[in-house]
């Protein structure tokens, strides 16, 4: 099963490529998607948006994995926040992709083995969860974080399913 990571962001959205075979997880790509803050928000939105449908049609994706907002002190980032990230839970879910939603303490339990990690604990255990991974950068990084907590959860799902 290849899981696609989705880590929203107005201006930069990671995004993480992973396969999983029975349960071992395999490292297949990353990047960014950014759009570009001269432009208005509609056509910023837009630009996320075919990004996501190019990383899609690249990949070809069985499942998708987003990570839900934190709300901000600022309302108006909040409100864009929560534009761009419905934008990028848009695209795969019009690709007939299956989407998993994880809060960011979710993704953090399912990679680091707590909800409070730090960033670059983060960093650290991706890299050491998928053996040859580049991590373009931080936001790619998260991006794998949410695939690979999006493949754990659906491993335990078909498990489950398995087993009723």
């Amino acid at each position: 099963m290849r899981v696609l990571g989705l880590d929203p962001g107005l201006r930069i959205t990671g995004w993480g490529m992973i396969e999983m075979i029975d349960n071992r997880l395999r490292y297949l790509g990353d990047g960014t998607i950014r759009s570009d803050d001269k432009l208005s928000l509609a056509e910023r939105l837009g630009q996320l948006h075919r990004g996501v449908l190019q990383v899609i049609a690249a990949w070809s994706p069985d499942a998708a994995g987003v990570e839900q907002t934190f709300v901000n002190k600022n309302p108006e980032s909040t409100l864009k926040l929560g534009q761009a990230r419905g934008v990028v839970l848009l695209a795969p879910a019009l690709a007939g992709l299956e989407v998993g939603e994880y809060a960011p303490t979710q993704v953090k339990q399912a990679v680091v083995g707590t909800g409070r990690a730090a960033k670059e604990q983060v960093g650290m255990m991706v890299r050491t969860l998928l053996p040859g991974c580049l991590v373009t950068s931080a936001d790619a990084a998260d991006a794998l974080a949410v695939a690979i907590c999006h493949a754990h959860h659906a491993a335990t799902a078909r498990r489950l399913k398995a087993g009723t």
